[in-house]
């Protein structure tokens, strides 16, 4: 046994190559990123035993992911917790047809919205899918469940969800690790139907899921991840998911609560175990990062009269993670504050690089627009939504991934024209593309800018799907070759490049502009390499 320690995302890519995976698929998303990053720079990927690389986007991903277990071997996909709304419709059908290699689905979650536009919970998903959850409460419990989700997708034939959160997923802890096993043999499933969702097939498939059901409680409640740890205070019954348990334990000296404690590591909840805990104790407290889901399933729609404390009561926020001292207020425990932050420090928002080529983008187009006046210019998810901020307050909406070009579409049919999307280069690829074909058919009267950067820059810089090739996808997609066109996004050519898009925002019909200069970031870390290169040579 080998220890190293590890960040929760690199504790999950171990065990997923220790466990045999042969295929790991993701789209860059904080905080899951590290996971395909951990997997790509490993021997067995740089070897071409692992197939590890970023997708176009979660649904491309889980669905190759998916090809890979009908083949027998198996697979990991990884995704942040927004990017399962893009992957849903191929993930909740996977549930129903099933899996045949072991197929494991890692979700991250965001909450407090660190480096996300919501903070949704998808422990949600997996209730809906009706599959198997696993939210590990450290490393090291990351590490022994993704081992453990392998074996048991591949004994019940059904994907398995892995939920973590952003504070597990970027810490870091002594991981113990396991003998690594071998990779799968290429093997075709039993019924060569159990993944054509035909309704008769479907309908046959769904029983199959619901028959399974009552199984995976019983694995819920007997495989050792859903413990119920006695203490000889009964007032209160705590109930702690994930990472919650480590919040809680911190409270106390050499971990041990005085109360009863549900740790949940397994879902469905083990509901002998909850009543166990209901009948023992005068109230409950529930701790989970995320949405109220464990909370809101104990009260029910009639409360059954005992207290049950949590985010809906006021005990604990409604939003936000989580934390020792949060978790330490709702047991009624004293807690101490740090001082307060001096005056001197001044607040210091997020903000374009220095040198970015997006800042001379949007100088551009601000000067571009000035005749028509501000709110026309629907953003995307990248780098560039900074640019809503201080000093260019250039964009107007940052909604989902793809949404620019579909909402500058609709303000365009409701008459605010001209209307302006602005995507990144890898954007576009991930959900952008189909938007850009809707506004070819409908022959909006829009201005798309496409921020080329050559590079996936938000998440530090992974390949882009749309390198080389944005120019050929719009002509692909049905945009006029006259009305495409490549910007050099430098001061020097502003004056040439404000007269570009002048002419576009006044033409009636789908126009491309595409500012092309590479992330100031990637570039700075090719020279540096290729100084590195050169003085190793010397």
């Amino acid at each position: 046994m080998e220890k190293k320690l590890l960040l929760g995302d690199e504790a999950i890519a171990q065990a997923a190559i220790d466990a045999g995976v042969s295929g790991v698929y993701a789209y860059p998303g904080t905080p899951s990123t590290e996971i395909m990053e951990y997997v790509q720079a490993s021997p067995a990927a740089r070897s071409g035993t692992i197939k590890a690389y970023w997708s176009a986007n979660e649904k491309t991903a889980m669905e190759t992911a998916l090809g890979m277990s009908y083949a027998g071997k198996r697979a990991l996909v990884c995704m942040k917790h927004v990017g399962l709304n893009v992957a849903a419709d191929a993930f909740i059908n996977a549930a129903i047809t099933g899996a045949n290699g072991g197929l494991v689905v890692l979700a991250a979650d965001d909450p407090s919205m660190h480096s996300s536009q919501n903070e949704q919970d998808s422990r949600f998903y997996g209730k809906f899918a009706l599959m198997p959850i696993l939210e590990p409460s450290n490393q090291q419990q990351a590490y022994d469940m993704v081992r453990y989700a392998f074996d048991l997708s591949e004994s019940l034939a059904l994907p398995v969800l892995i939920r973590i959160t952003t504070r597990l997923a970027h810490s870091r802890a002594g991981v113990a690790t396991a003998p690594p096993r071998p990779q799968n043999e290429l093997k075709l499933p039993a019924n060569l139907r159990q993944f054509v969702l035909l309704p008769a097939i479907a309908r046959v498939q769904y029983r199959d899921l619901l028959a399974k059901q009552e199984h995976l409680r019983n694995r819920s409640l007997n495989d050792g991840f859903n413990e119920y740890l006695d203490g000889p205070d009964k007032k209160l019954g705590i109930i702690a998911c994930g990472l919650a348990f480590n919040y809680l334990i911190e409270n106390f000296e050499s971990g041990v609560v005085p109360y009863p404690v549900l740790k949940i590591g397994q879902y469905p909840l083990p509901i002998e175990l909850v009543r166990r805990l209901y009948a023992e104790c005068e109230a409950i407290l529930v701790l989970e990062d995320g949405y109220p889901m464990v909370e809101e399933l104990l009260r029910g729609l009639l409360q059954l009269g005992k207290p049950v404390h949590g985010r809906l009561d006021g005990a604990l926020p409604r939003d936000g993670e989580l934390n020792p001292v949060l978790v330490a207020h709702a047991l009624g425990m004293e807690t101490h504050r740090g001082q307060a932050v001096p005056a001197i420090v001044k607040a210091r928002p997020p903000r374009l690089c220095d040198g970015c080529a997006h800042t001379d983008a949007f100088l551009a187009l601000n000067e571009a627009l000035q005749a028509y006046g501000r709110g026309r210019v629907f953003s995307d998810i990248g780098c560039y939504t900074l640019s809503a901020l201080e000093p260019l307050e250039a964009i107007n909406s940052c909604v989902d991934m793809g949404a620019s070009i579909t909402m500058a579409i609709g303000a365009a049919d409701a008459g605010l024209v001209p209307a302006v999307a602005a995507i990144g280069d890898s954007t576009f690829t991930h959900s952008g593309m189909t938007g850009l074909l809707d506004a070819v058919n409908n022959n909006s009267p829009i201005t798309v800018l496409i921020l080329d950067n050559s590079t996936t820059g938000m998440t530090g810089g992974q390949s882009s799907a749309a390198f080389g090739k944005v120019e050929d996808i719009c002509r692909g997609l049905g945009v006029h070759e006259d009305h495409i066109h490549v910007l050099k996004p430098l001061r020097k050519h502003h004056e040439e490049n404000v007269a570009i898009i002048k002419k576009e925002l006044e033409y009636q019909g789908v126009s491309v502009i595409i500012p092309r200069r590479e992330c100031v970031q990637t570039l700075n870390r090719k020279v540096r390499e290729k100084a590195k290169a050169r003085q190793e040579q010397q």
